[in-house]
């Protein structure tokens, strides 16, 4: 694999895994645009999907290190003292639970989602249609904050996070919209989303070390690996760092747009025969 398609799709990793904008459907729709194969042998594709998620999940674990270490400490205090197990430690183990629900989805359905799911055109329409789900979503009213998280939250936004399995939807974009949907604020449903995604992105990387440990690294693709690492880990932090910012003062309608004008693009260049 070349270094500039490593480092291209390391940023897109990066930037699409925590903004609402679906990182899977762009990992496939980055290289369908520019022709690039490098993906396409199995073996590539395993090590490389490694590499990307260890880089977000070091740049997610990073940037809310804070809240990780009081959500850590609560959770081992609430296993050695259940009767008096604090908000945050009940929280802890609720975004633990969050990932239950697409993880034994993933698990049972890998096969399935890998062959049927994904495609341009899907992928396309998938982007328009939850950029829709996200808008309206986003319109409605909450104040509510990280620390109001409870067992009816972790249900709704774990299964919502199901949805993400489709390349296309976005985990992010899809976790923010049920977070809004049961009265989170703007800030607090990303923060909820960021801590989400750490069991989730977490489990995936120790899945796929262990497949690489079993088929080996291909050879000649370090290079590749180590600037992937950093590419995502690196604007994985700048755009958990960028959207909090932005939805201090601002709603998710920049998002929606983008979504739009990528997914109608992308029509149109399937309907001309471009690719």
């Amino acid at each position: 694999m070349p270094i500039l398609h490593a480092l291209v799709l390391g940023i897109v990793q990066g930037l699409t895994e925590f903004l609402p904008i679906s990182s899977s459907g762009h990992l496939e729709l980055v290289p369908w645009l520019f022709g690039w194969k490098d993906i396409a042998d199995e073996s590539v594709a395993k090590a490389f999907d490694t590499a990307l998620h260890l880089g977000t999940l070091v740049a997610v674990v990073f940037y809310v290190r804070r809240d990780l270490a009081k959500y850590v400490s609560g959770g081992l205090s609430a296993l050695r003292h259940p009767k008096h197990a604090s908000t945050t430690g009940k929280a802890a183990w609720l975004f633990v639970a969050s990932a239950i629900p697409a993880g034994l989805v993933g698990l049972v359905a890998q096969d399935w989602i890998t062959e049927s799911l994904g495609g341009a055109g899907s992928i396309a329409v998938s982007l328009i249609v939850f950029g829709g789900v996200l808008w309206w979503a986003d319109r409605r009213a909450g104040e509510r904050t990280v620390e109001d998280y409870r067992l009816r939250d972790a249900v709704l936004t774990g299964c919502a996070q199901v949805l993400a399995l489709n390349p296309g939807t976005s985990r992010s974009g899809i976790t923010i919209s049920m977070a809004r949907v049961v009265g989170f604020s703007r800030d607090a449903a990303a923060r909820i989303s960021f801590l989400m995604s750490i069991p989730v992105i977490a489990a995936a990387v120790v899945l796929q070390l262990g497949s690489l440990v079993k088929d080996g690294v291909p050879e000649g693709l370090g290079s590749a690996l180590v600037v992937g690492v950093i590419a995502s880990g690196v604007s994985g932090w700048f755009a958990m760092w960028s959207m909090i910012r932005v939805l201090r003062t601002r709603r998710f309608t920049g998002f929606v747009i983008y979504r739009v004008a990528v997914g109608v693009g992308v029509l149109l260049l399937l309907a001309t025969s471009f690719r």
